[in-house]
């Protein structure tokens, strides 16, 4: 029975009815030694406590989408193949161009929000480079199919969910097919392919998005072969003008670090509650030795640049909670590295999804405006999505992703 299944949830719910109702009919006819009816008068409360945990568990879990199967659960699945050593750049040298295409067979996805404007495809894909199998799921915008658009390739959004979190999570918890399709037919947003790639790969811990010989090779995974099938099967344009990624919580931390370290395979980043240093994930391989700190943070990282990479970053946070991690890149960003900071109040719902789900449309439009990816028939607007300014930043500043370094060093 799949965890996330309705027939699941329907048991529990029957379950934990059943678990209510036997204390009720039976406390008082119980029958036999007092040893017995005492013992059988504890399993009936202990049943209908295991139930209704149970059900709690179900039903967050479903809204949350934090694990997808049993084996995630259970901490028994293991997605990674080999983990070979593939160097600073992740390619182990290979000439990605030389690899052949890889062709990959889609079917409609399961669970919450799959099915919801015109639906989420899901396949299983064995990464040439990193040597991860797991899953990825893709979501065509509306003009795809449309005969005006047979040769049009389109830009794409890798998209992250937290630890532990599932793939499905920016479909089933935080809508955005819903949210973005009528968005994107009337042209105030871009059609974004959006490609969600599975980043829960070993058993119980987060990987960090980071390169481990040995163990995993998640940074190839999402930097290398993620792009590369979907290139080769969709209409999809090039990287690094044509792609972006974004994520929340530990997902935003691998979106900016990935785009900070590969700007030639992104464009643009948006980092929803996330933090620079890999310690901010207490389970974070990355965060495993001083050095793997460094390597992945990419705060240090781009402090280190000596050419400022042309990437565009959004972050949005509370005070404690990814605000100070954006102030602290705009500090350290020059041009044509941009840093646009969005402050969000405690009041707009913490470190949860009804944070994240809301930004979701400011998100997109921003970029949209930031790829240069402008509907022929898009609507004239305000440019860049406001967001709150603090002490440290002015409004103007923040909104126009230009936050002052003193500001910024005051947050820190």
């Amino acid at each position: 029975m799949s965890l996330t299944g309705t027939s699941f949830l329907y048991t529990a719910v029957v379950l934990t009815i059943v678990a209510l109702i036997l204390p009720l009919v039976l406390w008082s006819r119980m029958r036999g030694p007092k040893a017995v009816r005492v013992a059988a008068r504890a399993l009936m409360l202990l049943f209908a406590q295991a139930t209704a945990v149970t059900l709690v568990f179900v039903m967050v879990n479903n809204q949350n989408n934090l694990y997808d199967n049993w084996a995630d659960l259970l901490g028994t699945g293991n997605h990674v193949q080999q983990a070979a050593n593939l160097g600073k750049n992740g390619t182990g040298n290979i000439s990605l161009k030389r690899l052949p295409k890889v062709k990959q067979d889609f079917s409609p996805a399961e669970g919450p929000g799959m099915r919801a404007a015109g639906g989420v495809e899901v396949t299983q894909l064995k990464g040439q480079v990193s040597g991860v199998n797991a899953e990825v799921y893709v979501w065509l915008p509306p003009q795809y199919k449309e005969p005006a658009y047979r040769h049009h390739k389109f830009p794409v959004v890798e998209l992250l969910p937290g630890y532990p979190g599932s793939a499905k999570a920016w479909f089933g918890s935080l809508h955005a097919n819903e949210q973005l399709m009528p968005l994107m037919k009337s042209g105030r947003v871009a059609p974004f392919i959006l490609v969600a790639p599975r980043t829960n790969l070993l058993a119980g811990v987060d990987t960090g998005c980071a390169n481990i010989t040995g163990t995993v090779n998640a940074d190839t995974w999402l930097s290398v072969d993620v792009p590369k099938m979907v290139m080769d099967n969709f209409r999809a344009e090039p990287a690094p003008s044509g792609w972006a990624v974004a994520g929340y919580s530990a997902g935003a931390h691998c979106a900016v670090k990935l785009a900070v370290a590969h700007p030639d395979r992104y464009r643009a980043a948006v980092g929803m509650s996330g933090y620079n240093d890999p310690i901010g994930e207490r389970n974070s391989l990355a965060a495993a030795s001083p050095a793997l700190r460094a390597a992945n943070n990419p705060y240090l990282l781009l402090k280190a640049k000596k050419t400022p990479p042309p990437i565009a970053l959004y972050i949005s946070g509370e005070s404690g909670d990814g605000y100070q991690a954006g102030t602290a890149l705009a500090s350290v960003a020059e041009a044509p590295t941009t840093v646009h900071v969005v402050f969000l109040p405690r009041s707009d719902g913490g470190h949860t999804m009804a944070l994240w789900r809301p930004q979701v449309k400011a998100v997109f439009r921003w970029l949209t405006l930031e790829m240069g990816k402008n509907h022929p028939h898009a609507k004239t607007g305000s440019a860049t999505p406001h967001g709150r300014s603090t002490s440290g930043s002015t409004h103007a500043e923040l909104a126009s992703g230009t936050a002052s370094r003193a500001g910024a060093t005051r947050k820190r």
